[in-house]
């Protein structure tokens, strides 16, 4: 038998969580990769004229950055599966792949159709920190498209500036991922973080989807208008990762993905009383056939978790051996970088208790009338452990910034009816347990950790605002009240919250009420705490953090056009100075 040394021991055995794979090279770690300093601008990634997508259909992906690994992702299409033969990986230091910084090979019958032939292999703990590398893999002669990845800083590590892309809520079938070109081309981001909604489960709901694109449109394997099983949520990721740009950008960058609602159910949450999957608006509860069965919606939810971890490049928990969701997989977790900061990304749908009410009807949960249950204690969005969890490990965090990767709004977002009354718009928010974000908001304060920035998806709106201990209190002057900032990214390509709102209007009356309730003007005279409120156009926005501010920039593209050449157009930018509690507004002249 060979003598492996021990790093590549390891790499076959550690292999829990990932594709088992064996290294046949590693060079010594002194080769590192590129620095950011040293990495050429505008740097295009080799072509490879051997019609890669023949074999690999769905290109490469990299993910989950460490100070000494990735993840590195690649789907096999499955007309090309042999499993006699093995798949090989290079990492390398140039492009060109002179410089080898390993090489590996992973079994056949390690990706096979039980894993729907994808393939997600951890570094982690093979390459240095800080740099940047160049991957590919081999399949029966074939060379992948190549990617690019980036490995964190080392804890600790003095670290200039950190730049992310915030992407979220990419429907398919509603627009096109030409902002993901804008996002690929731009070598100033340094990870992309999406914060959820990666895929959606339906595919034609006439609620939110109005289907206007008729090469977007999607027919399940199951014949239903929602995902309904396995064979569904595999088909959707497919589907979702087919489009050039997202393909391009995932070679391009290193991303940290976590879940929202939609790539399982819309709204969801966990019913504790029936121990199974909460899906409002899903046929399993709606549907008279399925007798809101705990088992089929208990088995949803584990479809759908085991098709997002096998596409997903992310480094998370999984013991094949539950059957119970909450054992299944752990997706939230940790990322430092170096000195500058520290990324909890949250789970706030597998473990959250219901909606305190609207339950029983569609966009029940927004606006509200009558819901006595929202100061409700045990009303919970990250789950007793899961809450422990993000303390403790911002508590001990010694980075400059805390940035919270969260899915739904967390400050308050109230709508004034008049004379009727002023209400939470949308308790599918943390508006819904307003007792968990008190909590957490002492939390923070008591255990004196500072500079906490919360980016957010979810609304399709882009929004920046200030994170309160108590919203009632409007003096601003009050430091104490202080607690963070919140920036939330708009939808790449989903309905607008005006376009869902309006589309649920039953007459000219209600519609011109919720035009002018939704309005940017109406929301800031109502919270205060609301700097910035554009819930019509869609996009991305980026966040960089440096030691002495953060900035977060929103960007607009057209989602109506299939393009490469999309204008982009910066649409506000605001700054978070490290000592000062307020953000502020800063011009977007030049930033387009």
């Amino acid at each position: 038998m060979p003598d492996y040394n021990r790093r590549q021991f390891l790499s076959l055995m550690a292999a829990g969580t990932a594709t088992p794979f064996l290294l046949t090279f590693s060079a010594d770690k002194a080769l590192a990769g590129l620095s950011r300093a040293a990495y050429p601008d505008k740097a295009p990634l080799p072509l490879n004229r051997t019609n890669p997508s023949a074999v690999f259909d769905l290109s490469v992906a990299s993910g989950d950055p460490t100070a000494s690994g990735v993840m590195l992702w690649t789907h096999i299409r499955s007309e090309q599966y042999d499993p006699s033969e093995s798949l090989t990986f290079q990492v390398a230091v140039d492009p060109g792949f002179t410089l080898l910084a390993l090489e590996g090979k992973v079994r056949g019958e390690q990706f096979g159709a039980d894993r729907d032939h994808t393939v997600r292999l951890d570094l982690d703990g093979q390459l240095n920190a800080d740099s940047y590398y160049y991957y590919r893999f081999q399949y029966r002669g074939v060379f992948s498209r190549t990617g690019r990845c980036r490995t964190a800083a080392a804890v600790g590590q003095s670290v200039d500036s950190v730049k992310f892309a915030l992407l979220t809520c990419q429907d398919y079938t509603n627009g096109y991922y030409s902002a993901l070109n804008h996002v690929a081309d731009d070598n100033s981001i340094d990870y992309v973080a999406h914060l959820g909604d990666f895929i959606y489960e339906s595919v034609g709901d006439p609620r939110y989807q109005d289907l206007p694109f008729e090469d977007r449109r999607i027919e399940l394997p199951s014949g239903f208008p929602v995902a309904m099983n396995l064979e569904d949520y595999r088909f959707l990721h497919r589907t979702y990762r087919s489009d050039p740009f997202l393909q391009k950008a995932m070679e391009n960058h290193t991303w940290i993905i976590t879940t929202d609602d939609h790539e399982t159910c819309n709204d969801c949450y966990w019913d504790y009383e029936q121990d199974t999957l909460g899906c409002p608006d899903h046929p399993y509860t709606t549907d008279p056939q399925f007798s809101n069965d705990a088992d089929l919606k208990r088995q949803l939810k584990l479809d759908s978790q085991r098709a997002w971890a096998e596409y997903i490049p992310a480094r998370i928990d999984i013991d094949e051996g539950r059957t119970h969701p909450h054992l299944y997989s752990r997706i939230y977790r940790q990322f430092r970088f170096g000195d500058l900061v520290n990324l909890n990304m949250l789970d706030t749908r597998t473990y959250r208790t219901p909606h305190p009410c609207g339950e029983d009807a569609f966009l029940g949960r927004y606006v509200p009338f009558g819901c006595g249950n929202l100061n409700n204690p045990e009303q919970s969005m990250m789950g007793e452990t899961q809450r422990e969890w993000l303390i403790n490990t911002m508590a001990a965090s010694t980075a400059r910034w805390n940035m919270l990767g969260n899915q739904t709004y967390m400050g308050r977002l109230g709508i004034d009816l008049g004379e009727k009354a002023k209400l939470p718009f949308n308790v599918d928010a943390w508006d819904g347990y307003d007792a968990e974000r008190i909590w957490l908001m002492n939390e923070v304060q008591s255990n004196s950790i500072e500079n906490l920035v919360v980016v957010t998806g979810d609304l399709h709106t882009y929004m920046a605002s200030q994170v309160k201990k108590n919203y009632a209190d409007l003096n601003p002057f009050n430091f104490s009240n202080q607690v963070g900032v919140e920036f939330m990214t708009p939808s790449l390509t989903s309905a607008g919250l005006f376009d869902v709102l309006l589309a649920q209007a039953p007459d000219d009356e209600v519609r011109d009420f919720l035009l002018s309730a939704t309005s940017e003007g109406a929301v800031r005279l109502t919270n205060p705490h609301i700097r910035m409120f554009n819930s019509k156009d869609h996009g991305y926005s980026t966040i960089e953090y440096t030691d002495g501010y953060c900035e977060w920039i929103a960007y607009k593209v057209d989602k109506n056009l299939n393009s490469g050449e999309q204008e982009r157009k910066a649409l506000a930018r605001y700054r978070k100075y490290e000592a000062w509690p307020w953000m502020t507004q800063k011009s977007v002249q030049g930033y387009s």
